[in-house]
C-alpha cells in the first residue's frame, strides 16, 4: 500500500521527537531546510525514497515503519539491530512497496538505493544518479535509460530486456550473471565493469567504450555490434548468429571462445591478439580474417 503524506508526516514527527531532535536540527542532519520538515510533518508535501532512506538512518527506524500500517513509536525496532529482539505481540512484518513503474525520472539521485528489484519497470529515466546502489536481481522491462550514472552499482542477476539503454556510465558495475534481452545498447561507458555469465540475446551493442572489462563465460546471442573496440581478456566467451560493423579486437587474449554462425566476420580487424587453437579453428571456421592472431 503507498503511504499518504498525513502518515508519513506524523511518523517522522514522533520518531524525531523520541530521540529529542529538534525540525531544525533534523534538517540539517540530512541537508534540507527546517521549512521542508515543517511540511513533511503536516502533510504538505513528502519525502522522496531516498530521503527516507536516510530519515530511516537518522531517525533509528526500519523504513517499513513509515508504512500506512500505523506502528506507534515505541513499537520501533532501531535498524542497528533489527533481529536482536523479537517482533512486538501481534505485529506484523511488513515490505516496503515504493512502485516508480511507468514513471518519469529526471535529474533524481538514488545513490545508494537498495531493493529496487521490479519497481523501475516501464519507466523513463533521464540524468539520474545510483552510484553505489545495490541493485542485484533488478528487473527492467520498457525502459528508456538515457545519460544515468550507475558507478560502482551491483546489478548481478539483474534482467534487462526491450530497453534503451543511451549514454549511460556504468564504470565499474558488476553485471555477473545479469541477463540483457532485446535491448538498444549505444554509446554507454562500461570501462571496468564486470560481465561474467552475463548473456545477451537478440540485441544491438553500438558504440560503447568497453576498456578492461571482464569477459568471462559471457554468451552473445543474435547481437549486433557495431563501432566497438575489444581489449583485454575474452575467456570462456559465446559468439552465436552475431554480426559485426567495424568492430576491432585489439591486445586481446581471446581463449576457449566459441564463435558459430557469426556474420561480417570477415571485417572484423584483429590487432596484436593472442588465442589458443581452439578458439582459431573457430575464427577460421567463421572466415574471419586471421592477420593480427598469435596461437599460443
Amino acid at each position: 500500500m503507498m503511504p499518504n503524506s498525513k502518515s508519513i508526516g506524523n511518523k517522522i514527527a514522533e520518531a524525531r521527537k523520541k530521540i529529542n531532535l529538534s525540525q531544525a536540527t533534523l534538517a540539517q542532519q540530512i541537508a534540507i531546510s527546517p521549512q521542508a520538515v515543517g511540511k513533511w510533518e503536516r502533510g504538505e508535501s513528502l519525502p522522496d525514497i531516498v530521503t527516507l532512506n536516510k530519515l530511516a538512518t537518522l531517525l533509528g527506524v526500519d523504513l517499513n515503519y513509515f508504512s500506512d500500517t500505523i506502528l506507534s513509536a515505541d513499537e520501533i525496532i532501531p535498524i542497528e539491530q533489527p533481529t536482536a529482539k523479537p517482533l512486538p505481540t501481534g505485529r506484523k512484518k511488513f515490505e516496503w512497496n515504493w512502485d516508480m513503474s511507468k514513471g518519469n525520472w529526471a535529474d533524481a539521485d538514488f545513490s545508494g538505493l537498495k531493493n529496487l528489484k521490479e519497481q523501475f519497470s516501464g519507466s523513463n529515466m533521464k540524468n539520474c544518479i545510483f552510484n553505489d546502489a545495490e541493485l542485484t536481481a533488478l528487473v527492467l522491462a520498457n525502459n528508456n535509460i538515457e545519460k544515468c550514472d550507475f558507478t560502482a552499482s551491483d546489478l548481478r542477476g539483474s534482467k534487462i530486456e526491450v530497453s534503451n539503454l543511451l549514454n549511460n556510465k556504468f564504470n565499474k558495475c558488476s553485471f555477473i550473471d545479469a541477463v540483457f534481452l532485446k535491448n538498444n545498447i549505444g554509446k554507454n561507458d562500461f570501462s571496468a565493469a564486470d560481465f561474467s555469465g552475463a548473456e545477451f540475446i537478440n540485441g544491438y551493442f553500438d558504440s560503447n567504450t568497453i576498456n578492461d572489462v571482464i569477459w568471462n563465460i559471457t554468451s552473445f546471442k543474435n547481437t549486433g555490434f557495431s563501432n566497438i573496440t575489444f581489449n583485454g581478456k575474452i575467456q570462456n566467451c559465446h559468439f552465436e548468429n552475431c554480426a559485426f560493423y567495424n568492430v576491432t579486437f585489439k591486445n586481446v587474449d581471446i581463449t576457449n571462445t566459441f564463435f558459430k554462425y557469426n556474420r561480417k566476420m570477415k571485417k572484423v580487424v584483429f590487432e596484436n591478439c593472442k588465442v589458443d587453437k581452439l578458439t582459431y579453428a573457430f575464427l577460421k571456421n567463421n572466415q574471419a580474417n586471421l592477420t593480427g592472431l598469435t596461437v599460443v
